[in-house]
């Protein structure tokens, strides 16, 4: 009985790490969204060739990739989080083990996540406006 009351603290211990994981994960999320915004306004600010507005692309690609990359981190996480929920008490196989990695195959990938409905809404509208914006400094430069 005692092994597992001391599997039970162990459970709740390794649940909060898990828990904190994420939400640095939810947080860089956040931060990524916003700078990929401020970065792409900026680089479509800048005052130069036509071509240069496709440069904002750099940003917003660069930018969708990496909270693609942290939304996948934090799939795993979550699967973790739910192994340890399920098995703790049974096992102390993987005790503080905060590889996530061993769940890879159960998440999606990188570049499914990438297209999915919330980040492909997402980053997807700001390459539509940028397109829009692309075009229409191409019209008022060509009708100047």
């Amino acid at each position: 009985m005692e092994e597992k009351e001391i599997l039970r603290e162990y459970m709740l211990k390794e649940i909060d790490i898990v828990q904190d994981i994420i939400k640095r994960m939810a947080f860089n999320s956040f931060m990524i969204k916003g700078w990929a915004i401020t970065l792409v306004v900026v680089t479509l600010l800048l005052k130069g060739a036509e071509y240069q507005v496709w440069i904002a692309f750099i940003p917003l690609l660069v930018f969708w990739f990496l909270d693609a990359y942290f939304l996948w981190l934090e799939r795993m996480y979550r699967r973790l989080y739910e192994w340890i929920i399920k098995n703790r008490l049974k096992t102390d196989e993987y005790l503080f083990n905060m590889n996530a990695y061993r769940f890879k195959d159960e998440v999606q990938s990188k570049l499914r996540i990438m297209f999915s409905i919330t980040l492909g809404g997402f980053y997807g509208s700001i390459a539509i406006l940028i397109i829009i914006y692309a075009l229409v400094v191409l019209i008022t430069k060509g009708g100047a």
